[in-house]
């Protein structure tokens, strides 16, 4: 590539925000086994009454080897009770049925870091101060296939 003087755009763009998420996907690919490269699948659970209202929810993305957890909420009325560990073991069940090795998510010290470490999480990584006064943990659960 001749020499290009370069500039830095700092206007977010759907657009341009779209290419470059394609083409760090291309990058990734040419490193990911051919078994690996066509897993991407969105997943969720919700807790619903009987009526349909939802009073939570887990969601996710099976992705190559293991299942990123983006989203994961309970109501607050019905915290304790044990509907967050169902979701939870829920979700685990579909990862080991889509054959991942672990599961993967983040939480703040102010959600439920214990909640997950009772769950078998472990904390893999831990960025203090973000946000300001709390921290973010980052955690993965390693799961035994059926």
């Amino acid at each position: 590539m001749e020499s290009k003087r370069m500039l830095i755009d700092g206007m977010w763009n759907q657009e341009d925000s779209q290419y470059v998420r394609n083409k760090l996907v291309e990058y990734n690919s040419r490193h990911i086994s051919d078994g690996l490269k066509s897993v991407h699948e969105n997943v969720s659970l919700f807790l619903k009454d009987e009526e349909g209202k939802i009073f939570g929810g887990i969601t996710g993305v099976l992705k190559w080897n293991y299942l990123k957890v983006d989203i994961f909420w309970i109501d607050d009325r019905l915290r304790g009770q044990g509907y967050g560990s169902r979701l939870l073991h829920e979700m685990e069940i579909v990862a080991q049925n889509h054959q991942c090795d672990f599961i993967e998510l983040d939480t703040f010290s102010f959600q439920a870091p214990e909640f997950y470490l009772k769950n078998g999480f472990e904390i893999v990584g831990v960025v203090e101060n973000a946000p300001k006064g709390h921290s973010h943990y980052y955690m993965i659960k390693r799961l035994t296939r059926p």
